[in-house]
């Protein structure tokens, strides 16, 4: 491997990523809801790209493929969990979200679940919305960083803060440039790359191992547990463990970075052209990222002989750059390089820039209008970010899971309740917060764990919560 190669190939893209968003800056507006939102002027293809590689991140070519190495052919239910959860928001929940948010004046996830079509403004819940955005949003931009450090650590040894740092520069560098728009012009390209960085280290495998039948036989030869399907061990059975995948992709709809994007959608029409563009980006790609993951297990059978239990999550989610390593020519390397850091940018651009708006439009309205203030609520997203990427124990997964289960118990529900139209008293509202959290983490020290993804008790129980008032309250006719 000729690392001059490499490291002038990486330098490009991230260069040419910089330069992108920089580009943007033409099309920008000197207001915060520019800054936010990009004027709702987004068109659907931009909006779909980016969309699927924000949602597709350091998760995907990190946390997933390592999850794969170690579990084998199981873990084709997260992936299809998450595809089918994911659809079904599409069908119902986005166009809404567009819809909504303009007629609301929303620039903000937080904000578009404070206001009713009423003009009533929930300050407790805009608050509440706006706290739990930061501080996990905050912990999910940290593990992409993580995961960026994860990548050049894998592959020449630097030091783990160095990813961190280099991918926080770039970051901040072009969404101070143009805002939300730049990092969804950034992201469309950066999804590019990701898909033909995994395309090429797919096909890479295929050639080396063989086919599904070969792939299968060697898996077999290594673990007959690797080629089984149905998971060992599950409290409840294969449906509830699916249907808590299935839970996880609707947890979309309490991930800001990702709503954010329907809010800046062109029309409320684009949203049927995205979601096309949308699906058939993300199918594809998860099938590569989980053949990779299974690849990968027979062609690197040694990648955690000899380490102690703590350290087996981090040595397999560095699976994929020391994959790349052994089987692609150096040009080649660095495009995957440049790949995964792809991934790792494009969601954390966007979980920052929501933490900004969070910030601003939530925590401290008094800011909302400053522009100035919206950049500046970037740099210190970005800094504690980087803190915490440099100092968190956990590995990329963990990280990702934690904070998007909880997201979805806690934002979820409560813009499900929105766009139903449905009255939502803010004690009720910051109620069902606090019980969605609270049964994520309950769950996850549970021994149901791992036989239930947390995403799906979660974001049940504060609906059920919901359901129990306002069944009791509408009997009574009191419901206010």
């Amino acid at each position: 491997m000729s690392s001059l190669v490499v490291t002038g190939s990486f330098i490009f893209f991230l260069i040419l990523f910089t330069a992108i968003g920089i580009l943007s800056a033409k099309e920008k507006k000197s207001t915060s809801e520019d800054y936010l939102v990009a004027s709702r002027s987004v068109n659907p293809w931009l909006t779909a790209l980016s969309a699927v590689s924000t949602n597709n991140s350091g998760y995907m070519f990190i946390g997933l493929i390592g999850f794969a190495w170690r579990q084998g052919f199981e873990a084709i239910w997260i992936t299809f969990g998450w595809i089918v959860g994911d659809f079904l928001t599409w069908l119902w929940v986005h166009r809404r979200v567009r819809a909504q948010s303009e007629e609301v004046n929303a620039s903000s996830v937080p904000a578009l679940l404070a206001r009713d079509r009423d003009g009533n403004n929930s300050r407790a819940i805009s608050l509440a919305a706006g706290i739990l955005t930061f501080f996990f949003l905050g912990g999910y931009a940290a593990a992409q960083l993580k995961a960026g450090s994860t990548t050049l650590n894998a592959l020449f040894g630097w030091p783990l803060w160095a990813g961190s740092v280099i991918g926080i520069l770039v970051v901040v560098i072009y969404c101070f440039s143009g805002g939300i728009r730049a990092s969804i012009w950034t992201d469309s390209a950066q999804s590019i790359v990701m898909l033909v960085s995994m395309t090429v280290l797919m096909g890479a495998c295929w050639l080396q191992v063989g086919g599904l039948a070969e792939l299968r036989q060697s898996l077999a030869a290594i673990d007959p547990q690797l080629v089984e399907i149905m998971p060992r061990g599950l409290a409840f059975g294969l449906g509830l463990y699916v249907l808590g995948f299935i839970f996880g992709g609707i947890g979309t709809i309490g991930q800001p970075h990702i709503l954010i994007r329907f809010m800046a959608i062109d029309e409320v029409d684009s949203i049927k052209t995205a979601r096309t563009i949308y699906f058939l980006w993300y199918t594809y790609f998860s099938a590569a990222a989980l053949l990779v993951g299974l690849y990968s297990r027979v062609l690197l059978p040694d990648l955690t002989e000899g380490l102690k239990p703590a350290a087996v999550v981090a040595a397999t989610e560095g699976a994929l750059p020391t994959l790349a390593v052994e089987m692609l020519p150096s040009l080649l390397i660095g495009l995957m390089l440049a790949g995964i850091f792809s991934a790792t940018m494009s969601t954390a651009d966007s979980q920052i820039l929501s933490c900004s708006a969070a910030v601003t439009q939530d925590i401290f309205p008094r800011w909302s209008k400053s522009y100035s203030a919206s950049k500046m609520a970037t740099l210190s997203v970005a800094l504690v970010a980087l803190a915490i990427a440099l100092t968190a124990s956990s590995g990329v997964f963990a990280l990702v899971l934690v904070a998007w289960s909880a997201l979805s118990a806690t934002i979820g529900p409560i813009l499900l309740i929105r766009l139903a139209n449905l009255p939502l008293p803010s004690w009720l509202g910051v109620t069902m917060m606090v019980t969605g959290l609270s049964t994520v983490v309950l769950w996850g020290y549970s021994g149901f764990a791992g036989s239930v993804f947390k995403a799906l008790p979660g974001m049940l129980i504060p609906l059920i919560l919901y359901g129990f008032y306002y069944g009791i309250s509408t009997a009574k006719g009191e419901f206010r």
